[in-house]
């Protein structure tokens, strides 16, 4: 009984101090409100927007430190329930409240990070209030419009799927500008939905190919601050896409395979990236139509290493984005255990978000900040690489001297 309570305060304290800082990213994230962009009239609500953005434009050093102190404080509580997850010490039903108590909080942040949620609410008003194609309409051809005042990217024509336009059109009816709000909370609850959409599934293909570790796989994808800042805070489309690849996986397992390739089918026409999947997919379908063993660890490999390449595509074709890795963290997370994936995941995760400070700092992208980005990509790599070095020199030492012994 002692033990069962001390580790019930622990747990009840680690929750407490965790939601204290998740809620800190929640009030952090309306420090970076566009400047013309009025979330409401309420006057109570414009000034509390009007303090967070003097914080976001106006002190622009301690809004940097504060943030750094965020993935400080949110990369040592992910370490702390990596650990606690690896021991044993935490049950499927308290890390399901943790889950659940992030998601709401941060269902109602602002997309601080990135402006691409703005871009989906004009993709679709060009279809429902302009009645043209996205595909060959720009939001730069619609001056008129109030939203350009606070848009990026309006150069562009629709660069995603279809399935994706066919989804948000019914989102575009409550008109992006008019009803501005609400149509945000729309994406934002697609977001929500497909992150938890993401991490139940995940769930049900450990506990069938990996039950032993599924609380860990559960931990190390749900809890990543990278997956939670460009999930529930920036509301990727991304994590759509990932949510309906995650899901035909399933099904995929369950041998439903004409819903699993549909399902598939559609995540491809979100964002195309999960393309990569479909030799993996089929090989999966054979070996298991023909009855034969599958090697789960081999085949989450192959996939981890098909879905690097379209992340590469995406950062030669125009420049690495942190949301980028929503594409391979779900599925490294049936090998979470293994240290030559959980020390890269992590490391690169945490520079990944590191690349937003030096915006913070200028409030620009100009020169030298594109060296500066790439010179935190290549570190945090490098330091991956000679952290996963160093772990196996350590094991195969460990393993020599228990041999000797």
């Amino acid at each position: 009984m002692r033990i069962f309570n001390f580790q019930f305060s622990i747990f009840n304290f680690l929750a407490i101090c965790y939601t204290t800082v998740i809620l800190s990213l929640f009030f952090f994230s309306f420090t970076q409100v566009d400047l013309g962009l009025t979330l409401s009239q309420w006057s109570v609500w414009q000034e509390f927007q009007k303090f967070f953005q003097t914080i976001g434009y106006f002190q622009r050093p301690f809004s940097t430190v504060w943030y750094t102190f965020l993935l400080i404080f949110l990369f040592g509580f992910y370490f702390a329930f990596l650990y606690l997850a690896q021991k044993k010490l935490l049950t499927e039903k308290q890390i399901t409240i943790l889950i659940l108590l992030t998601s709401a909080i941060l269902f109602f942040s602002y997309n601080a990070f990135s402006y691409d949620l703005f871009n989906y609410i004009f993709d679709v008003k060009i279809v429902t209030f302009y009645h043209q194609n996205p595909y060959t309409h720009r939001a730069l051809d619609y001056m008129g419009n109030p939203m350009l005042g606070f848009m990026h990217w309006t150069q562009r024509t629709y660069p995603y799927g279809p399935f994706w336009l066919l989804v948000t059109i019914p989102f575009g009816l409550l008109d992006g500008f008019r009803l501005l709000l609400p149509t945000m909370m729309l994406f934002k609850g697609l977001a929500f939905i497909s992150y938890l959409g993401t991490v139940l599934f995940l769930k049900k293909i450990l506990d069938k190919v990996s039950p032993k570790d599924a609380l860990f796989g559960i931990v190390f994808f749900a809890f990543n601050p990278l997956v939670l800042i460009e999930s529930l805070v920036s509301a990727h489309n991304d994590i759509f896409m990932m949510f309906l690849s995650v899901w035909a996986f399933k099904l995929l397992l369950d041998k439903k395979y004409f819903r699993s390739f549909l399902l598939l089918v559609l995540s491809i026409g979100v964002k195309f990236a999960t393309v990569f999947l479909i030799p993996v997919f089929l090989l999966i379908g054979f070996l298991l139509f023909k009855q034969k063993k599958i090697n789960w660890n081999l085949i989450f490999l192959i996939i981890t290493l098909f879905m690097i390449f379209p992340v590469v595509v995406a950062s030669v074709r125009t420049n690495f984005q942190p949301w980028y890795l929503l594409y391979i963290l779900p599925f490294v997370s049936f090998l979470a255990k293994k240290y030559f994936i959980l020390i890269p995941s992590v490391v690169i995760s945490l520079f990944a978000l590191f690349e937003y400070a030096p915006f913070l700092y200028t409030g620009n992208w100009n020169s030298p900040i594109p060296v500066l980005l790439e010179t935190i990509r290549f570190v945090g790599i490098g330091i991956s690489a000679f952290l996963v070095v160093i772990w196996f020199i350590r094991n195969r030492f460990l393993v020599r001297h228990n041999v000797l012994q």
